[in-house]
C-alpha cells in the first residue's frame, strides 16, 4: 500500500484487466450512521436543529460547504466552514473507529484480486487518518494505492483522481477500463473527469433519487456494484 507521494506498490497482481476504485466512506467503510451521530453533534454546537438519515440523503452534496448552504440558505464563510469542519471531523472521528466494512466487501475484495484484476482506493478522508484505518481493517493488501485527501477539505474528489489515475500510470491501469465505486454524485463526476465509469451504491451519503441523477448504474449492493463494474469495464 502507498500513500498520496509515493509510487504504486505492486502487490502480485497485473493490471491487465478492470481496474477498480474504491470509495471508502460510506461504501467499503459503512459508517453512515457515525456520519449522522457526527452531523447532529456537530449541528447541536452550531445551533442547526438535528437531521434525520433521510433528510441527509437529500440534502448531503460534495463539496461539503454546498451542503451547509442548503440548510443555511447561504454559503458560510470562511470563518464560520472552519469551525464546522472543525466539529464534525471530532465528532466523526471520535465515532468511525466502530464503523465496520460494508456488507460482503472484505470477500468482495478478495475475490477482486484473486481474479487476477487490480484495485485501489482513493477517498476524501484526510490521507493520515485514512492509512491506518484502512490498514487496522486488515485490507490494505488488497490494493496497489490507498490515497486519502491532502490539502483542504472542502474540495471534490476530481482533482485527486487525476492524481490517483497518474500514479497508477506506471502499473497500466488506464482509465478507459477503470469503474470508480462510490457513493456520492461527486465521484461520478470525478470518474467522468478522467475518462473512467462509475457505479454508485445507495449504502451511503446520497438516496436513490439523487444518485440517479448523475446518469450512472446505481445498486444497492457493493456484489451489484462489482457485478455491473465487470461489465462496463470489459
Amino acid at each position: 500500500m502507498s500513500g498520496g507521494t509515493g509510487a504504486a506498490t505492486d502487490n502480485g497482481t497485473k493490471a491487465a484487466g478492470p481496474h477498480l476504485v474504491w470509495d471508502w466512506n460510506g461504501t467499503l467503510l459503512h459508517d453512515i450512521d457515525a456520519v449522522i451521530a457526527a452531523t447532529n453533534a456537530s449541528f447541536a454546537e452550531l445551533g442547526f436543529e438535528p437531521i434525520t438519515l433521510e433528510r441527509y440523503r437529500e440534502l448531503y452534496v460534495v463539496p461539503v460547504p454546498l451542503f451547509y448552504e442548503r440548510l443555511m440558505g447561504r454559503l458560510p464563510t470562511d470563518a464560520e466552514w472552519v469551525v464546522m469542519d472543525e466539529a464534525f471531523h471530532r465528532h466523526y472521528w471520535a465515532a468511525a473507529e466502530d464503523a465496520g466494512l460494508a456488507e460482503g466487501a472484505r470477500e468482495l475484495l478478495r475475490g477482486w484480486q484473486a481474479d487476477g484484476l487490480t484495485q485501489s482506493l482513493l477517498s476524501l478522508a484526510p490521507h493520515e487518518k485514512l492509512v491506518p484505518l484502512v490498514r487496522a481493517h486488515g485490507i490494505d493488501g488488497h490494493f496497489l494505492r490507498v490515497d486519502g485527501r491532502t490539502g483542504p477539505s472542502h474540495t471534490s474528489k476530481a482533482g485527486h483522481l487525476v492524481r490517483h489515475m497518474a500514479a497508477l500510470e506506471s502499473a497500466g491501469v488506464t482509465a478507459r477500463r477503470t469503474v470508480l465505486v462510490g457513493d456520492a454524485v461527486d465521484d461520478a463526476t470525478a470518474a467522468l473527469h478522467v475518462g473512467a465509469q462509475a457505479v454508485l451504491y445507495t449504502g451511503g451519503s446520497h438516496s436513490r433519487t439523487s444518485l440517479e441523477s448523475a446518469g450512472v448504474p446505481v445498486v444497492d449492493s457493493l456484489a451489484e456494484a462489482v457485478a455491473m463494474a465487470r461489465e462496463l469495464a470489459g
